[in-house]
């Protein structure tokens, strides 16, 4: 049994699609991204951070989205959703995992949490300009590293496919981020995604109100 410290909204829903996939038994583990809001006491001890996703499992716990990601599909080999490790899409796996949380997500960091990244409120609308611009420039690696591809990796699907969907749904153009339809790459995998019954579950309100 897997147990998962969960919030909407945030990067723990892609692990959630990862636990569905696998088709193993987990427990949602309810906490809050909101700045202030209070979490759970067990969680802090994992990830004194206070983020999610968090993941628990009989012997030992985590963080980190795409170490979590890299652990769970490695552990369950059966489901495919990783190459193998000497396959030779496995390099262009971790590479991409680790771009989409290193430079993606901090991208998207400096949009949302400009006070981060900023000693001043006066500095904030920089940081987020920056932030917008700096998407622009990820997803366009992004789109031009699928190309022609069906998946992110090739002809299979895998987690990164998860992973890079789940980035989408952070996309809101009300806050000056980049419209999906301008990685056209990106849009066709993430559209393709959203396709698959674990992501209709999980998404399923994000899917009702997708600029919420």
């Amino acid at each position: 049994m897997y147990k998962l410290y969960y919030a909407p909204k945030s990067a723990s829903m892609g692990v959630r699609v990862i636990l569905d996939e696998i088709g193993v038994p987990y427990e949602l583990l309810e906490t809050s991204i909101v700045q202030g809001e209070q979490r759970p006491h067990e969680q802090l001890k994992i990830n004194p951070n206070g983020w999610v996703p968090v993941l628990l499992w009989e012997s030992g716990a985590m963080y980190e989205c795409a170490a979590i990601t890299i652990f769970l599909c490695d552990r369950h080999p059966e489901t495919g959703l990783a190459p193998a490790t000497n396959a030779p899409t496995r390099a262009l796996y971790l590479q991409t995992l680790v771009y989409f949380s290193n430079s993606v997500q901090n991208a998207f960091q400096l949009t949302y949490y400009p006070d981060r990244f900023s000693n001043s409120p006066e500095g904030e609308p920089g940081a987020q300009e920056r932030g917008n611009r700096r998407l622009r420039e990820t997803w366009s690696v992004v789109d031009r590293q699928i190309g022609r591809k069906e998946w992110v990796l090739g002809d299979h699907f895998s987690a990164a496919d998860i992973y890079l969907f789940m980035l989408t749904t952070w996309l809101r153009p009300t806050k000056g981020h980049p419209s999906v339809e301008e990685f056209p790459n990106v849009g066709r995998v993430a559209g393709a995604v959203a396709q698959r019954p674990t992501v209709q579950r999980v998404y399923g309100p994000w899917f009702a109100n997708p600029n919420s």
